[in-house]
């Protein structure tokens, strides 16, 4: 086999490297993961949400259709002679594929998994081809996303609502034909990213609006605020004339109702820019933006945009449906890996050392011939569920092991030696202050219990 690779040498130079808009994550990274998604999940289980799992492709039939322009993003795999299949572009039209499937009209769900785009990566920005989404789908989504952006720390942060009625109801009467609205609505979805000047030459130059319509728009979509603006809104001459925006502002003000319940109005803006471009939502409309911050270790501050987002989508689950059966539901999906970039930058310019393990106990032997005992020490801490390891070598000197509880932060060591075997007893060493007590070794356990106490 050597011969013949020898043989093909030169003709072929193989470069060893993850797919575009890919990448690994080694322990330390996935330590900053296991962190973010702990935080994640308590909150989901805290607010009742059972998880679910589907496949990590669907029928290409399944996913058609349902995202507007940006169906083009979707990877379609190779037909291997048998059903045309394309991987999921996110979790929410496999979840309402799911309902469905199931008649399933009433559910609270969790669902954390890859999705696939063939998108432009920003790898700096947390955009990746192949990324995590962390979705929740029912009642209480941005106290939710209140939560969780507020316990991950992640700095200042402004929630935006939008209505797609008050998008659909404020396109018509600024003139913009039925057959355009999801057409325009892409385009003022843009507005967080190119100024309107740009977002206005594409609806006219590139989509074929007028620029009466444009410029009426354009009046519209500037406007954000609190209850104050729903009020004016509802006072205004051509929307209150609407039965779409009029609803859609009538749910709004309810909305910002009950925020106020929850006392977290401070950080909601209603924002008429707010789109959303994908074709199922049908109401409620909201995005979480991280606000720009100043970082003292950093000279450019962390801006990666949106950090979640979502709303409610009626109709998408009777498209699966034989008898077109509607089941209201509301989804918010947390931008899981532009929330790790920020978590890096933070942890790389704090200089904090991130343990990669849990363990918590490292079985340690001062003498040689003693690898017998450390494999019984170290059973009976598995055996009473604490988290334990040992070097894996014959013969290890003790200084290599205690360098290696420092070096991997683990908080104690349990040495065993000829005397402490002798005496029925093991050495507690904190690692930290280096201070060593013999304690039974019976009552072990419970002494390390209670010392990893939080």
């Amino acid at each position: 086999m050597k011969a013949q690779l020898g043989a093909d040498e030169g003709k072929h130079k193989f470069v060893l490297k993850t797919p575009k808009g890919t990448r690994d994550f080694g322990p330390k990274e996935m330590a900053i993961r296991e962190r973010a998604f702990k935080a994640i999940i308590s909150c989901f289980k805290r607010h009742g949400a059972e998880v679910i799992d589907t496949p990590v492709f669907e029928l290409k039939e399944t996913l058609t259709g349902k995202y507007g322009e940006d169906s083009k993003l979707i990877y379609d795999l190779k037909d291997q002679g048998g059903e045309l299949l394309s991987l999921r572009y996110d979790l929410t039209v496999p979840f309402a594929r799911y309902l469905a499937m199931n008649k399933i009209t009433n559910i609270k769900r969790y669902h954390i998994a890859k999705v696939y785009r063939r998108d432009n990566p920003a790898m700096t920005r947390g955009r990746y081809r192949e990324f995590y989404q962390c979705d929740f789908d029912i009642a209480g989504q941005l106290k939710i996303v209140h939560e969780i952006l507020s316990d991950l720390q992640l700095g200042d942060f402004v929630i935006k609502v939008n209505d797609r009625r008050i998008l659909d109801g404020m396109f018509a009467v600024c003139g913009v034909p039925d057959s355009k609205f999801r057409t325009i609505c892409s385009s003022v979805d843009k507005l967080d990213k190119v100024p309107w000047d740009e977002v206005r030459s594409e609806m006219v130059g590139e989509k074929g609006l007028s620029p009466e319509a444009a410029d009426r728009i354009g009046e519209y979509v500037q406007l954000h605020g609190g209850l104050e603006l729903i009020e004016w809104l509802l006072q205004d001459p051509k929307l209150s004339q609407n039965k779409l925006a009029k609803e859609g502002l009538g749910d709004m003000k309810l909305l910002f109702e009950y925020l106020t319940l929850f006392g977290i109005t401070g950080k909601i803006s209603f924002d008429l820019s707010l789109a959303r471009g994908l074709d199922y939502y049908t109401g409620v409309i909201f995005e979480a933006v991280l606000l720009q911050q100043e970082n003292e270790h950093v000279e450019e501050p962390v801006s990666v945009g949106s950090v979640a987002g979502g709303g409610r989508y009626d109709g998408l689950v009777g498209m699966f449906d034989p008898k077109g059966r509607k089941v209201p539901c509301v989804g918010v999906s947390i931008g899981i890996e532009r929330i790790f970039s920020i978590l890096e930058q933070r942890l790389e310019a704090s200089g904090e050392k991130l343990r990669t393990t849990e363990t918590q106990v490292l079985v340690a032997t001062p003498q040689k011939h003693l690898l017998a005992a450390r494999l019984k020490l170290i059973s009976e801490l598995w055996d009473a569920g604490i988290k334990a390891e040992m070097l894996y070598k014959k013969d290890p000197k003790l200084l290599k092991q205690l360098h290696y509880c420092e070096d991997m932060g683990i908080p104690l060591a349990a040495i065993v030696g000829e005397q402490e075997l002798a005496d029925g007893v093991v050495k507690l060493r904190d690692v930290a202050t280096r201070e060593e007590v013999d304690i039974p070794r019976e009552k072990l356990v419970d002494e390390i219990r209670r010392r990893l106490e939080p």
